[in-house]
């Protein structure tokens, strides 16, 4: 365990319930899990927080993936095979990295968020009720390719929102209910954070005590919001996405011009 305060770890493991919470009902999670490890491990490796980071947030993420799994209608065969495209995403936009700028990609992204909220907002019926009509050959291929590949690349070259656009790509393109998109999406995110966790791993970036603890709060948090999720419906996961929405419009705002 590193050295910080007894205040810090219940700072720290509070905050990774309610990520494991936001991140289970719509994804976003990381938006409070990892600027609290930053908070609580001014000394740390920027590796360092980011492997913490994984191995908290598995836990969580596959404890909804499973309540999900358990009560929603969701492909696992499907779910899986974009999980698989979109590790292999990832790891080329972690390679590279290094030789983009981030400043110059935040207002982007920015404007890409402000739009998906409008659509959002003035369209009450997006994602409230699954169509009627199979999916396409078509349609599961493009889900498989932008869901998949690019928004793994996106997660694996800059990051903030992944989840989040995850339940959007899926909605639209599988024409899921925002319920179902948000399972299929933890699926995705379980594949694509256990590549990320095994590399951090194996350098050592990882500090496994403080993980396992926030974890433990990360993972009672998932199951709570997924168990929300299914009980309240896609209204109840609408109003969330607009709020985390909001909140990486702020953030990335922040970063750029604070």
């Amino acid at each position: 365990m590193p050295d910080i305060s007894t205040t810090m770890i219940i700072v720290l493991c509070v905050a990774a319930a309610a990520a494991g919470w936001i991140d289970a009902v719509v994804g976003g999670g990381g938006l409070l899990l990892l600027p609290a490890l930053l908070l609580g491990l001014p000394n740390a490796h920027p590796a360092t927080v980011l492997g913490t980071n994984k191995a908290v947030a598995i836990v969580g993420t596959a404890g909804a993936a499973v309540t999900y799994v358990r009560k929603a209608p969701v492909d696992v065969k499907l779910a899986v095979r974009i999980g698989l495209a979109a590790l292999a995403g990832s790891m080329g936009g972690a390679a590279l990295a290094g030789g983009i700028s981030k400043d110059a990609l935040r207002p982007m992204i920015m404007v890409v968020l402000v739009i998906v909220a409008g659509f959002v907002l003035f369209r009450p019926g997006f994602g409230t009720a699954p169509s009627t009509s199979p999916v396409s050959r078509a349609r599961v291929l493009l889900a498989i390719a932008l869901a998949g590949l690019g928004i793994g690349f996106y997660d694996g070259l800059i990051g903030p929102g992944t989840g989040t656009f995850l339940v959007l790509a899926l909605t639209a393109l599988l024409h899921l209910d925002l319920v179902a998109a948000s399972a299929t999406a933890k699926i995705v995110n379980c594949c694509t954070n256990a590549g990320a966790l095994a590399m951090f791993a194996y350098q050592g970036m990882v500090l496994w005590q403080l993980a396992a603890l926030m974890a433990v709060f990360n993972l009672a948090g998932g199951m709570i919001g997924a168990r929300m999720a299914l009980k309240k419906g896609s209204g109840f996961v609408r109003g969330v996405l607009l709020t985390v929405v909001g909140a990486l419009v702020v953030k990335l705002g922040l970063e750029q011009w604070g």
